[in-house]
């Protein structure tokens, strides 16, 4: 079970986008050098996110995207759900009827407890607590390599 690339990428330039938020516009080409994607692949990432509103942006030669709302009021689980849709780990989660055994199958009890578990999560924390995690991260790091 692994989250898919566009999931984890989308998560790290959304990252980015919060930690440069108040800054202004922020360019595509910096996102993909800070962030080592694709520039390429992030245009993509950015018009699904861009269509469902987590983002905005102006083009020009002064263009560049923005976060849409404050890195406090952006959950994880918004980004997961542009980026991988449904949480599911297997379909009956989401739909019992595609399995006549839905009803009585004690491991599909487990797969919606793991869902529930994986959005309680996503759920609970925001870009802003990311910001936070991140600075502390390059708090330690720089402590640890005396910068």
């Amino acid at each position: 079970m692994k989250l898919s690339t566009k999931g984890r990428y989308a998560m790290r330039a959304m990252l980015d986008l919060s930690v440069h938020y108040g800054e202004g516009l922020v360019l595509l080409k910096d996102v993909a050098s800070r962030q080592e994607i694709s520039e390429r692949y992030l245009e993509h990432l950015f018009l699904s996110l861009k269509a469902a509103g987590l983002v905005n942006s102006t083009r020009g030669a002064n263009g560049g995207f923005v976060l849409s709302r404050p890195p406090a009021e952006i959950k994880l689980m918004e980004v997961m759900a542009v980026s991988e849709g449904q949480m599911s780990l297997v379909e009956c989660v989401d739909d019992p009827g595609v399995c006549n055994r839905a009803s009585r199958c004690a491991t599909r009890d487990v797969w919606v407890e793991l869902k529930n578990a994986l959005e309680g999560v996503l759920e609970a924390v925001t870009l802003q607590d990311m910001v936070m995690r991140q600075r502390s991260k390059e708090a330690q790091s720089a402590e640890m390599y005396n910068i």
